[in-house]
């Protein structure tokens, strides 16, 4: 054949994509996703759950000549 490498390549994938949905195959577990941006997001939300409270109106209170 003109192009083995790439046939035999080929054969291999999809014998893996094959087999990766059978029941018995291997199960490889995820990578624990890594953020780069979460101290920045974290420092956001804080800054905003303040800024919220600060903008946020008190409650009515009730007067005190009626219960």
């Amino acid at each position: 054949m003109e192009h083995s490498t790439g046939f035999v390549l080929a054969v291999d994938a999809v014998t893996r994509h094959v087999n990766s949905a059978r029941p018995d195959a291997p199960v490889r577990p995820d990578r624990p996703a890594r953020s780069l941006l979460a101290p920045t997001r974290l420092a956001a939300a804080g800054a905003l759950r303040r800024l919220a409270d600060r903008m946020e109106p008190r409650p009515a209170s009730t007067p005190s000549c009626c219960p």
